[in-house]
């Protein structure tokens, strides 16, 4: 048993509580555990240089901590730091695997992801309440006959794996990600396969039987994630 009595297998509890904001197209409210927080979706007209030519949408994300999230306050600066860089760019990438950027025409998709409280795992539940965010707010333009087709390739969740005392683990705490041999965050689609896999060895490289270990026990997490994702969008994701 783990500290919060959790089995290394279990997932914290997970929720998702959609339109928790009034003007962004989605907005979501996830909860994994003592984590919170609020991914947003605004879809608006026009896009980068880059993809002018290409006829194409584009999707982009930033993300946030806020300064109550840690128990040491943080204070917001207008200029984001190196980790701020590169969870926002983590979410992004992911994001935009999930989308197809060419049924969208030239409009693009803003992601903002605000931790509201922070217990580990923030990346990775951001990813998956983005997710169901996007969803709604690409619904929503469908429901005002701006597109004709839900414009997505495919369904994704994220989740942290890790190494902790020798054990292999599933959703790691703050506290377990602070003490791991082994950080790991995968995104996944809700079919099986890979988007990102992030996996760094604190300490000791690790061996491919762990490595094994970690990705059979983050396709159990997905599985897990897939259901609450899919039971609070309903029927938007059988299009």
């Amino acid at each position: 048993m783990r500290s919060d009595g959790r089995l290394v297998d279990e997932l914290r509890p997970v929720s998702i509580e959609c339109d928790y904001t009034r003007y962004a197209g989605g907005s979501v409210l996830l909860a994994a555990g003592e984590t919170r927080v609020l991914c947003t979706a605004m879809v608006q007209d026009g896009v980068p240089r880059h993809c002018i030519s290409q006829n194409m949408g584009w999707l982009t994300a930033e993300y946030c901590m806020l300064p109550s999230a840690n128990p040491v306050r943080k204070s917001l600066h207008r200029e984001p730091d190196g980790r701020i860089r590169e969870i926002s760019r983590l979410i992004g990438r992911s994001l935009r695997a999930a989308v197809d950027l060419h049924q969208i025409g030239q409009r693009t998709i803003w992601i903002d992801c605000n931790v509201i409280q922070a217990d580990g795992g923030t990346r990775t539940a951001s990813i998956t309440g983005a997710f169901v965010a996007i969803v709604d707010a690409l619904w929503k333009l469908r429901e005002a006959g701006k597109i004709e087709n839900l414009p997505l390739k495919h369904s994704l969740a994220a989740v942290s794996v890790g190494v902790v005392d020798g054990r292999v683990m599933l959703d790691l705490s703050s506290e377990e990600d602070q003490a791991a041999e082994v950080d790991m965050n995968v995104v996944m689609t809700h079919s099986g396969r890979f988007v990102e896999v992030q996996g760094t060895a604190e300490g000791e490289p690790f061996e491919p039987q762990q490595m094994n270990e970690l990705m059979a026990l983050a396709a159990k997490g997905i599985e897990e994630i897939k259901r609450v994702q899919v039971g609070t969008l309903k029927e938007r994701l059988a299009i």
